[in-house]
């Protein structure tokens, strides 16, 4: 039966009212979005004109207004409606301007320039760490000291790197927290300085093999020499044996690595800086400026400049040539000692100024710290002189003990035998003070200067304002009459 259909509504009659609805609406919808961009739009040249405005005469901030200086300031808007084009610059322009740390005298402003430190920051990141693309890098140094700069900030984003980048302590929240962020971001390539080192070591391996730590590849070492007991501990609890270990020699001055071995092959040697990196070339000298040859010990110096070298020291470039090369003439002077075994390893002993003279003996504190750490109740240790009426110098030292471990006479009297029978009689400590904590830069570094303040109990230590913990001083004052014996 046909559908029944009322005669005033025709099949025709409403396919043309259908047709006009449909029409209607797509009219409305496009009006709709038209005015909906219309409205938009004028919101938008608002927003900009007004900012455009405000650009004229003040810098956004919610703290402060600072007045438009049109030779120097740029509006943010107006920058985002044209091209940035790049500062070209020369190789030799100046970079950066980084202060050495004072913790050997009055901060020096050590000068880089564009080209050569660039090429050589991404080449020694890219050689020793033998970065690859699906690498995952981390290097725990302060941003803002040289070893931030460089292997944090230019050498990986010179080569495209993954990298980490952390500010706090290894400590905190625990002390597994270093291990806890490698498997996180499946760390690849782990960068740090024997202090943490040291520091991780007072607490055991347990915390270390709380983790996985299966992504390792490469352990590096930065900041002063590696003693060897801490080397061990990096390649076999943290490293379990199967990541090379690359401890680097390098200074603020030489902006990038420049002794180091590279990760399999060179065969290691537990706390030597191995070999030089290419285009270094390094040489051992006596007190008169000759060359040493064969196994050898006294400066370490430089034979012919490379791309990463300083340039001047900011505003002094006189102090520049008297620090650097006056002593000897044709040379860059590290201020290191140095030791060259037979098989060609360098070694480096510490500064030239931290050796000590016992009754006529040259005695190098790095080594007489390295015989105290040996001894498994102590995680770290600085030794410094304290003059001494019939020796001339006598040997002041510092330890802090394992986590766990309380200092006692009977302890006193391991250490002292033990520097004895590792290097002599003449290097006995004379004194051995408990040092929970010793002052450090934020870079890691021992400042012995204040050290040596507090052994000759001088309160007169100048400035103390790149230590991390200024605390500690005051407790090493405390401690200081009652464990010096």
């Amino acid at each position: 039966m046909p559908p029944v259909v009322p005669q005033s509504y025709d099949v025709a009659s409403r396919s043309v009212i259908g047709d006009f609805i449909v029409t209607l609406v797509i009219i409305l919808c496009v009006v709709c979005c038209v005015c909906v961009c219309v409205c938009v739009c004028v919101c938008v040249v608002l927003c900009v004109c007004i900012n455009l405005s405000l650009c004229r005469y003040v810098r956004a901030c919610t703290f402060v207004c600072v007045p438009w200086n049109p030779e120097v300031d740029l509006c943010w808007f107006t920058l985002l409606c044209g091209v940035c084009e790049p500062e070209w610059c020369d190789s030799e322009d100046p970079l950066f301007i980084l202060y050495t740390s004072g913790s050997t005298g009055k901060p020096k402003g050590v000068l880089h320039m564009v080209g050569g430190y660039m090429l050589y920051a991404a080449t020694t990141f890219k050689l020793v760490f033998d970065y690859q693309p699906d690498d995952v890098y981390w290097c725990t140094a302060d941003i803002g000291w040289i070893t931030g700069h460089s292997y944090i900030t230019y050498g990986p984003l010179a080569n495209g790197a993954t990298s980490v980048l952390f500010e706090g302590l290894p400590t905190y929240p625990d002390v597994s927290r270093m291990w806890e962020i490698v498997d996180k971001y499946h760390v690849s390539k782990f960068y740090t300085a024997p202090t943490a080192i040291r520091l991780l070591m007072k607490y055991g391996s347990e915390p270390v093999q709380k983790y996985k730590r299966q992504s390792l590849k490469v352990l590096g070492t930065v900041g002063e020499p590696i003693n060897p007991e801490a080397w061990q501990w990096y390649y076999t609890v943290v490293g379990e044996k199967r990541c090379p270990i690359v401890d680097t020699f390098w200074q603020t001055e030489t902006g990038g690595h420049v002794l180091t071995p590279l990760p399999a092959a060179t065969p290691m040697k537990p706390g030597s800086a191995t070999f030089p990196f290419f285009g270094v070339v390094p040489a051992i000298l006596n007190e008169s400026g000759e060359e040493l040859e064969g196994p050898s010990e006294g400066y370490l110096v430089f034979k012919q400049p490379w791309p990463g070298v300083m340039r001047t020291v900011y505003g002094n470039h006189q102090r520049f040539e008297t620090t650097y090369f006056r002593k000897f003439p044709g040379y860059y002077v590290t201020g290191d000692g140095c030791r060259r075994d037979e098989d060609g390893y360098y070694w480096i002993t510490g500064r030239i100024d931290d050796m000590l003279n016992v009754s006529g003996h040259l005695l190098s504190t790095a080594e007489v710290e390295s015989a105290l750490v040996e001894h498994e109740a102590v995680a770290e240790a600085a030794v410094v002189g304290r003059p001494h009426a019939v020796k001339g110098e006598s040997l002041y030292c510092f330890v802090t003990l394992t986590d766990g471990v309380a200092y006692s006479c009977s302890l006193e009297a391991e250490l002292k035998k033990q520097v004895r029978e590792k290097i002599g009689a003449i290097a006995t400590p004379d004194y051995i003070q408990n040092a929970p904590g010793l002052p450090k830069t934020r870079s890691g570094k021992i400042m012995r200067r204040v050290l040596r303040k507090i052994a000759r109990n001088d309160r007169d230590l100048g400035d103390v304002s790149t230590l991390a913990d200024s605390s500690v001083i005051e407790q090493l004052f405390q401690n200081r009459c009652c464990t010096a014996v």
